[in-house]
């Protein structure tokens, strides 16, 4: 065995054992995860333990964790769909009920009415704007 191959062989035990301690650690494995983690372990491993860090740690039931989860992925400025799958299939597993999970949706969306609250008084700002150019133009 040439130095290659020996460093090829440590690299896939090394990404076998992230990928086996991700699991591990948060019950599930995305595929879309396979390729970041043979292009960077390194990377890969950052991510395992800031995302593990909940789950290795601290006070809040697995449910309750997998519905803040799902808050963020059905959040509008996020929209992750596999995610939002994961998650929900992972909550319902722990106990969640349908209905708790739709409450999350109801909470996620008022996220979206900040687009009114900030954009709204912005366009009534240039609605004024306009009609006082538009009237200084007739004097």
């Amino acid at each position: 065995m040439n130095d290659r191959e020996a460093d090829t062989g440590s690299r896939d035990e090394e990404v076998a054992a992230l990928k086996d301690e991700f699991v591990q650690v948060r019950g599930y494995w995305n595929r879309v995860w396979d390729d970041m983690l043979q292009f960077s372990p390194e990377f890969f491993k950052a991510y395992l333990d800031l995302s593990a860090t909940p789950w290795r740690s601290g006070t809040l039931a697995p449910q309750v964790k997998e519905l803040i989860y799902i808050a963020l992925d059905a959040s509008p400025t996020h929209l992750y769909e596999p995610g939002l799958r994961i998650h929900i299939r992972n909550a319902l597993k722990l106990g969640a009920t349908a209905a708790e999970i739709f409450e999350v949706f109801e909470l996620a969306t008022t996220l979206g009415i900040h687009a009114c609250t900030v954009g709204l008084p912005i366009l009534t700002d240039e609605l004024r704007r306009a009609e006082e150019r538009s009237e200084s133009d007739l004097d």
